[in-house]
């Protein structure tokens, strides 16, 4: 299914995707009120059709990292005929690209993401059906999340354009989130060295500010190099590559004794040899590797380097060490923090109708008992908490531009209460009303946080010193070599 572009107005999707009726009781639950906040959230349900039309394209032709070309494409065509400047490509990622309206400071910038999953191919129904089989599906919401950022700026811009409000507003498109690095690429080319804060969001099952955070993580292949040799004949002249690679995973097994307990490693053999009857002369141990502290992980990769060498001086093969990718933990910034805490409240979550009731419902018997949660979480806003480096987690390239630029995320629940991210639940959650009427609540909070930050000069100020103080003693590193080129075909 293509995904079509067009530079025609696309207001009429309102009475093809989302009935006026829907709209209208959801903004009427917002909370009442008038100046600038009123404008902004008005500005937001005016266009919310249009941008719930693009996620739910989006989602129905999914494309991997790297690859989302049709996906990259009808962001920026909306972006562009709603008065943005568009460039693309950038920093040598050929689907990444920048839309820009405005000019001098403040710089705000909001992420916005498009990139699907491997294998999650899933309808938008309560129960597993795959769409293609072996097809990627948008099992972490990333159709929403881009699409959902794209709505807040273009409700920010008409807020700026009415009110004369002066300052650049930049949307970023980031390609290859999952794996590929997109952020990191787009920092090393300077695409955010001017920039005085950041907005971003992600897809979830509740409604929350995400004050820092998550895993930073080293991704890295350990090739061992042996010679082969008749195992049975000359077992002698063989020294095996296969062998390396079982006691380097030996030597894993025993750090984790001694690494923090929130500290996660976890590797799988993706080369082990041809045949039981030759000695292996080319074995891999493909290694993923996180921690909640960037010094912490460093420390770790290190000792993880020492285990594989140790394995390659014990079976006499050569080691080589190839670093696939790398992203910090996120930066939390207790200025934004609080500002985005108000506005998330002053927008509110949202209550399912009976239709969105039964999906639910249905959706949740397959899920594990103690995983299910009220369906009432979806209006609920969470209270602002510090975060707990002991909480599950994963990892993002936004941990990257945290660590380079003021950032403050919010989380909304786009999926069922109790559902996971890269799940088919997941997937089906982001392909419809559930999904989209999340998105809406994060582009709202997303485009007061915005308001407020070019209606305050201070505001930012306080921001950049609250960053340097999180920052001070710290150290930003990235796991992935200086003068690498984006992986443009990490996913093929």
């Amino acid at each position: 299914m293509a995904l079509a572009t067009t530079n025609v107005r696309r207001r009429w999707v309102v009475a093809l995707t989302m009935p006026q009726l829907l709209w209208s009781l959801f903004a009427a639950g917002a909370h009442a009120m008038s100046g600038p906040h009123a404008q902004v959230l008005k500005f937001v349900d005016q266009n919310a059709a249009s941008y719930i039309e693009t996620s739910h394209r989006i989602w129905a032709h999914p494309e991997l990292g790297y690859q989302e070309f049709q996906s990259s494409a009808a962001l920026q065509a909306a972006l562009r005929q709603d008065g943005f400047t568009v460039t693309s490509p950038v920093a040598e990622e050929p689907t990444g690209f920048i839309a820009s309206y405005g000019e001098g400071k403040p710089v705000i910038g909001i992420l916005g993401e498009f990139d699907a999953l491997p294998g999650l191919s899933q309808d938008a129904v309560p129960e597993r059906k795959v769409l293609s089989e072996g097809a990627p599906g948008h099992a972490c919401g990333h159709n929403l999340l881009g699409s959902g950022a794209a709505l807040a700026a273009v409700a920010l811009r008409e807020y700026m354009l009415e009110n004369h409000v002066r300052g650049t507003l930049r949307f970023y498109g980031t390609p290859a989130e999952e794996g590929g690095d997109g952020k990191v690429y787009m920092l090393r080319a300077g695409l955010f060295k001017d920039t005085d804060v950041v907005l971003q969001w992600h897809p979830a099952d509740h409604n929350a500010v995400s004050n820092g955070g998550m895993l930073a993580i080293v991704s890295a292949k350990f090739v061992f190099h042996g010679i082969a040799a008749h195992a049975a004949m000359a077992p002698e002249r063989g020294h095996s590559a296969l062998d390396a690679v079982m006691l380097t995973g030996t030597g894993i097994e025993y750090l984790r004794e001694h690494v923090p307990s929130n500290t996660r490693i976890h590797y799988t053999i993706s080369k082990g040899g041809v045949a039981p009857n030759v000695v292996p002369d080319l074995a891999e141990l493909y290694l993923f590797a996180r921690s909640p502290d960037l010094a912490t992980l460093d420390n770790v990769w290190a000792r993880l380097q020492k285990i594989a060498e140790g394995a390659g001086l014990m079976t006499e093969t050569r080691l080589e060490t190839q670093v696939i990718g790398g992203d910090a933990n996120i930066l939390g910034n207790d200025v934004l923090a609080r500002v985005a805490q108000r506005n998330l409240a002053q927008v509110g979550g949202f209550h399912y109708n009976e239709q969105e009731q039964k999906f639910a419902i249905e959706l949740q018997k397959s899920l594990p008992p103690e995983g299910v949660k009220p369906l009432e979480t979806s209006a609920r806003i969470d209270p602002l908490t510090p975060f707990d480096p002991n909480a599950p987690a994963a990892s993002t390239d936004v941990g990257d531009i945290s660590w380079n630029v003021p950032t403050i995320g919010f989380a909304a629940a786009t999926f069922v209460p109790g559902v996971a991210a890269h799940t088919w639940q997941a997937a089906a959650s982001a392909g419809m009303s559930i999904g989209q009427r999340g998105m809406v609540v994060a582009a709202k909070a997303m485009a007061l946080t915005g308001a407020d930050l070019y209606a305050s000069p201070q505001l930012v100020a306080d921001a950049r010193a609250e960053f340097d103080r999180q920052l001070a003693g710290k150290k930003y590193r990235s796991f992935i070599p200086e003068g690498r080129q984006p992986p443009l075909d990490y996913r093929r």
